[in-house]
């Protein structure tokens, strides 16, 4: 399976590009920073330097030939401002899908966040506001594509050891944290599961081995 990975230098990224290097998959990680391609490399990962601020949806196209699967793990980061969750977490990943769909790339994987869907509360910090109205504008964008797609929301992220367990299901579930490992090995057995394509699933940490969630959400 060659998977092409957006937003390939983030610590979700890592994890998921060694663990699909290390079952012996293709994994091309997407990054805007040159200085990133020896840690990216490093994963057994190839690295594409393509700044998704910037590209065309051509030229992400031309990043997808041959891909089996499109994973968007991108996001503009802690320090950002309003403007860059728009052109990052939201215009980055419309992009990515319209470039997906050009290049008949049906397998789709977002990674959004727990409650995104809800409307930011009064006083909310505009940072964190423009966040949820950004991930949440990309989902609805993704929903309307003729697109193999699964929507991931995890909860708060940890940089704990990964359990091998999860809580994962259509939401709500109830808030709590989840180790970016876990999520790493959730993104790799849903790219597994095509049964759960056009699902929107909550992740936390739980009691039910990966594979098994996974199993279990792909019968609903």
């Amino acid at each position: 399976m060659r998977v092409v990975i957006a937003g390939g230098h983030g610590k979700i990224a890592l994890l998921l590009e060694r663990m699909l290097t290390e079952r012996r998959d293709q994994a091309v990680a997407l990054i805007r920073n040159p200085d990133q391609v020896t840690e990216v490399e490093a994963t057994g990962a190839e690295a594409v330097v393509l700044d998704l601020e910037a590209a065309t949806a051509a030229q992400v196209a031309a990043t997808l030939d041959g891909a089996d699967a499109v994973v968007f793990a991108a996001g503009a980061g802690p320090g950002s401002g309003a403007a860059r969750k728009d052109t990052v977490d939201r215009a980055a990943s419309v992009l990515l899908a319209e470039a997906a769909a050009a290049a008949g790339v049906r397998r789709f994987v977002q990674i959004s966040g727990m409650g995104v869907d809800q409307l930011p509360a009064p006083g909310t910090d505009e940072v964190w506001a423009a966040y949820l109205t950004a991930k949440a504008a990309a989902e609805v964008d993704l929903r309307g594509r003729d697109l193999d797609w699964t929507i991931l929301r995890p909860g708060g992220l940890t940089d704990d050891p990964p359990t091998g367990k999860v809580a994962l299901a259509a939401p709500p579930l109830p808030r709590g944290q989840v180790s970016r490992a876990d999520v790493a090995a959730v993104i790799l057995t849903l790219l597994d599961e095509p049964k759960t394509s056009g699902m929107t699933l909550d992740l936390v940490a739980g009691s039910t081995p990966v594979g098994a969630a996974a199993r279990e959400v792909a019968k609903n």
